[in-house]
């Protein structure tokens, strides 16, 4: 793989910060372009994203300073190299200050919450998949010893020194599952918004495929420094998983009182008895006389009335007064 991807002079360009960078942009292109379809501005869209990605990498570095700070001290200019350092650790303070940010944001300006998350959703699943490729050519968040065939091997010192990748092993490329699993997820999210039944459900179907993609791909990804619990049968990305999961269920539930969001087509009746409305047809005659409309028992059809036609106009002929209808 290749940690470094080309220098400019002196300066090295990492390929993980690049491959990062490349996804922030598509992402905030494809966010922009389902705005519309999820029902939320695009400035404020625009706005958010960059709000939560300057927490997300404030918040990471700042924590990796608080841990590193004995060190530091004594070596000021190490501060330069932070951004090459990759950890599980890092990326869940990331995302968590990233989120704080984002609601902070979504209350201030008043925006949807669910419609905004739905819109998210997929530029979320688009960026995490080149954060994966740009990790697999780090060598960062490697995989385990195999013998498969498609196997990859490490050989730059630097993905050692960055992210204490193993040199000269065959190991799993799970960098690469996992960007296949979020490359599939972000497509599906995308045909998905326009058809969602409420606001909330791609939010919903993003945190279960995500959750479901990273418990899976563990299980192929080096343990070190990735924490166990239950006595190993289960690591904290994994934990953290099953939380995804679980929250993107509660998103799909039903809920009687739907979020006011432009673009959502209404329930069928079948849908709509199912959430527990009464249905239009065999509605209580009482109900109708309250609303004001006047009863239908008794009001000629439209057989009664083709017969009695004939009668009047006949009567009309003779001269006679037509009979009161």
């Amino acid at each position: 793989m290749h940690p470094v991807l080309f220098h400019i002079g002196a300066v090295i360009i990492p390929a993980y910060g690049a491959m990062a960078a490349l996804g922030v942009l598509l992402s905030l292109f494809l966010a922009q372009k389902l705005a519309a379809a999820a029902g939320v501005n695009p400035n404020q869209l625009w706005n958010l994203c960059v709000v939560a990605l300057f927490a997300a990498l404030l918040g990471s570095r700042m924590l990796l300073i608080a841990i590193n700070w004995s060190a530091l001290r004594l070596h000021p200019r190490w501060l330069l190299g932070l951004a090459m350092i990759h950890h599980p650790l890092l990326a869940a303070a990331g995302a968590l200050v990233a989120a704080a940010a984002a609601v902070l944001y979504i209350r201030r300006q008043h925006m949807p919450a669910f419609a905004t998350a739905d819109a998210l959703a997929a530029p979320l699943a688009l960026g995490l998949a080149f954060e994966q490729l740009g990790a697999l050519m780090a060598g960062s968040g490697y995989g385990t010893e195999t013998t498969v065939p498609w196997a990859i091997t490490l050989s730059h010192p630097l993905a050692t020194r960055w992210s204490g990748a193993p040199l000269g092993l065959p190991i799993h490329p799970v960098q690469a599952y996992a960007a296949l699993a979020y490359f599939a997820l972000s497509g599906f999210l995308c045909y998905w918004l326009p058809r969602r039944r409420q606001p909330g459900d791609v939010a919903g179907l993003a945190l279960l495929g995500s959750g479901i993609a990273v418990y899976v791909t563990e299980f192929w990804r080096d343990p070190e420094g990735r924490g166990t619990l239950l006595g190993g049968a289960i690591d904290g990305p994994q934990l953290t998983a099953v939380v995804l999961v679980l929250i993107g269920a509660l998103l799909l539930l039903e809920r009687k009182r739907q979020v006011e969001d432009r673009g959502i087509p209404p329930f069928p009746q079948k849908d709509a008895e199912r959430m527990g409305h009464p249905s239009v047809e065999g509605q209580p005659q009482e109900d109708a006389e309250r609303m004001g409309h006047p009863s239908i028992e008794g009001q000629p059809t439209l057989e009664t009335s083709a017969v009695e036609m004939p009668a009047i106009n006949e009567a009309a002929d003779a001269g006679q007064e037509s009979p009161h209808v």
